[in-house]
């Protein structure tokens, strides 16, 4: 499989369509991956980019500061999902719309999502993570998984992990595709990058293309820590997990052109349920996003001794 980030791009291509609930519909396809049902990222992206293309962006316009999403149910592959959006509010400085995702005549999704004009105001963030090694001298997916083997890890599924996701993803200390390789810590980081420059997309910005890239590559490694406390790998037999519920906040602009660290820490995990959060700083120390996200976790029960 060649490295490319065409599958982020082409999954944010959308296509007007008729309204059938709300006020402006588009469609959008979802992507191809090796497990039985769409990745969550697509949703999100998806919907940003439909509820941004009803809100005025560049000079004067407004860009997203925060959005909010709950995954109703599972969504297939390679399908069209009607993205309709419903224009809540739009004022001097904020503009509000929900978007609601539909497949099959279902709904799947549901966010809302907020957009700002900005003003002069103050300026804080919190420090970005010091002492982790750079993204060049850590091996890319493909490097680590080139010689390994085991779980339920299959020739596509390796091949998704290695290039198959649009993004150069690089783990501190180690990722967690056969093993939890690096301890069972609270805390990790990857390092994200395109594969290769983003292509226009057409009724996106270049600013609005590159929010809705952090929002798609960010689900992808949030449950990690929380699978990470767990001492469970992605190929482990009989594990399941489902993005549940979504939040996000846009701090600063972001340039999808160089490398990202993704800080992350996993908050709690209870009742099947796992919380983490993550933070993306550029590569000199400016804090772009925050996210948090709550996931269903379902490992397989522990195997029992023989019964006398």
């Amino acid at each position: 499989m060649s490295a490319t980030s065409r599958i982020f791009t082409d999954a944010v291509t959308l296509k007007e369509c008729e309204a059938e609930v709300l006020d402006v519909a588009f469609s959008a396809t979802t992507q191809p991956c090796p497990w039985p049902k769409a990745y969550g990222g697509d949703m999100v992206a998806q919907a940003l980019a439909a509820a941004a293309r009803t809100v005025p962006s560049g000079p004067g316009g407004k860009s997203l500061h925060s959005m909010h999403s709950y995954f109703l149910r599972p969504v297939d592959i390679g399908a069209e999902v009607r993205y309709e959006v419903e224009v809540l509010r739009d004022g001097r400085g904020y503009s509000t719309r929900q978007v609601r995702g539909f497949q099959h005549g279902r709904p799947v999704y549901v966010c809302l999502s907020s957009f700002a004009a900005g003003e002069p105001s103050g300026s804080f963030q919190t420090t970005m993570p010091s002492d982790l090694p750079g993204p060049q001298t850590l091996p890319t997916s493909a490097e680590y998984l080139a010689d390994r083997s085991g779980g339920t890890m299959t020739a596509t599924s390796r091949d998704y992990w290695s290039a198959g996701r649009s993004f150069d993803m690089r783990h501190v200390p180690g990722p967690v595709y056969l093993t939890v390789d690096g301890g069972r810590s609270p805390h990790q980081a990857v390092w994200v990058k395109p594969y290769d420059a983003l292509r226009p997309v057409e009724g996106l910005t270049t600013a609005q293309r590159d929010t809705a890239a952090l929002a798609y590559v960010c689900d992808y490694t949030i449950l990690e820590p929380t699978l990470r406390v767990l001492g469970l790998a992605w190929a482990d037999e009989g594990l399941v997990t489902a993005s549940l519920d979504h939040a996000m906040w846009l701090h600063r602009p972001v340039v999808m052109d160089d490398w990202l660290l993704y800080a992350q820490e996993a908050l709690s995990v209870e009742d099947g349920r796992g919380v983490a959060t993550g933070r993306f700083f550029t590569t000199d120390g400016a804090l772009v996003a925050t996210v948090v996200q709550e996931g269903m976790i379902r490992a397989a029960a522990p195997q029992t001794g023989a019964q006398s």
